[in-house]
C-alpha cells in the first residue's frame, strides 16, 4: 500500500468520525461544546457532509466507489434511525437521508467529470 493511500484512508476515517459526532450528539451537547459549524439549511449540511465523505473515500479506495457509495448510504440511513431514538433526541427525517444520497451522487458526478477532463488532457 502506498503512503498516500494510507493518508487518504486515514482522512476518510477522521472525516467519518467527525460526521458521526456531529450527527449523533444531542443538539444541546453540540451547543455546550461550541459546535456551530454548518449551514443554516440542514439538508445542505447533510449533502455536503456525504459529498465530502464520498470524495475523500474515493481517494482512498478508487477501485471501490460502488461499495463506498452503498456503505455511505447505509451510514446515512443508520444515522437517521439513531437520531430518531430518545437517547439522541433528534429528528428522524427521511429527507435528510435523501440529502445524504444526493451528496453522494453529486460527488460521484464530480469525480466522473474530473476523470473525463484528465483523460482529455492526457
Amino acid at each position: 500500500m502506498r503512503l498516500h493511500s494510507i493518508a487518504e484512508r486515514a482522512a476518510f476515517f477522521v472525516t467519518l468520525l467527525a460526521v458521526l459526532v456531529l450527527a449523533l450528539l444531542p443538539v444541546f451537547r453540540l451547543k455546550e461544546l461550541g459546535f456551530g459549524i454548518g449551514f443554516h439549511y440542514d439538508k445542505l449540511n447533510h449533502g455536503v457532509a456525504f459529498a465530502a465523505l464520498m470524495l475523500v473515500g474515493s481517494l482512498g479506495w478508487p477501485e471501490r466507489k460502488t461499495s463506498l457509495m452503498v456503505f455511505l448510504a447505509l451510514v446515512g440511513a443508520a444515522i437517521e434511525i439513531l437520531q430518531g431514538t430518545t437517547l439522541i433526541g433528534r429528528d428522524l427525517d427521511g429527507f435528510d437521508w435523501a440529502a445524504d444520497c444526493v451528496g453522494i451522487w453529486c460527488a460521484l458526478a464530480a469525480i466522473s467529470c474530473a476523470n473525463s477532463l484528465v483523460r482529455r488532457v492526457a
